[in-house]
């Protein structure tokens, strides 16, 4: 239409009809939604991909230390992949080894806060190791001497300082399992791990299944900020 034409008769104009521009809805209404969308997004990312770990003790030690949060890798595990060796994983309680531990009784506003997956989980059954063998692996450690897996001595420079290898509970050789793995602490001399439960239904054997997910990285406290390894250096060979 040529500048100073008369618009035709029904010709919208800005504010009227189908060409109006609607004002939007006022946040306060989008607010509820958003929160809704929020907390589902934390649920999915809580169960499907990751999720925060509070150190309960000193069996980890130096790697980890009691009150440190952990943040662990779920994807990998719900792939369908298994624990390599060396990982630090975090798992589901295979055979009441933590029988008499108290648990942590967290309140109302830590519980929505730990459902949602914004704070470490304080309540739950689980415990965190080293991955030291896997299923199908031949592992042992003599008084004195170091762990062995495959026929192969293994380099652990984790192992606490003043700790050995297994001087406190030598085992093996033995066996794993298909679908198991077998975990230690790396504070050796304080840590009651698959050494201590050759009694069990398990045999201290700890189900893959069982496993919640490997350890990725130190998120709290901000100084003990770091990344953990992903497997053995130098690596396990492989026997099979």
């Amino acid at each position: 239409m040529a500048v100073g034409e008369k618009a035709p008769d029904g010709a919208g104009t800005a504010g009227d009809g189908e060409g109006a521009v609607r004002p939007g809805r006022p946040f306060w209404r989008e607010l509820p939604m958003m929160l809704v969308l929020a907390l589902v997004l934390a649920l999915v990312v809580k169960t499907f991909v990751a999720q925060a770990f509070l150190i309960p003790s000193d069996s980890m030690r130096d790697t980890l230390r009691r009150g440190d949060r952990v943040v662990v890798d779920k994807l990998t595990s719900w792939s369908g992949a298994e624990p390599r060796r060396g990982e630090v994983v975090v798992f589901h309680d295979p055979a009441d080894w933590l029988h008499g531990q108290p648990t942590a009784q967290p309140n109302l506003a830590q519980h929505v806060l730990i459902t949602i997956g914004l704070m470490p989980s304080v309540n739950e059954r689980v415990l965190v190791k080293r991955t030291i063998a896997i299923g199908g692996d031949t592992v042992e450690c003599k008084k004195g001497g170091p762990v062995v897996v495959n026929g192969e001595e293994l380099y652990e420079p984790y192992i606490r300082p003043g700790d050995t290898a297994c001087d406190d509970a030598p085992f093996g050789p033995l066996t794993v399992p298909e679908g198991t793995i077998w975990v230690m602490g790396d504070h050796r001399q304080n840590s009651r791990d698959s050494r201590y439960h050759a009694d069990d239904h398990t045999r201290g054997f700890v189900p893959v299944d069982d496993v919640v997910g490997r350890a990725v990285v130190i998120a709290w406290p901000v100084g003990r900020w770091s990344t953990l390894p992903d497997g053995f250096d130098p690596p396990v060979s492989d026997s099979r």
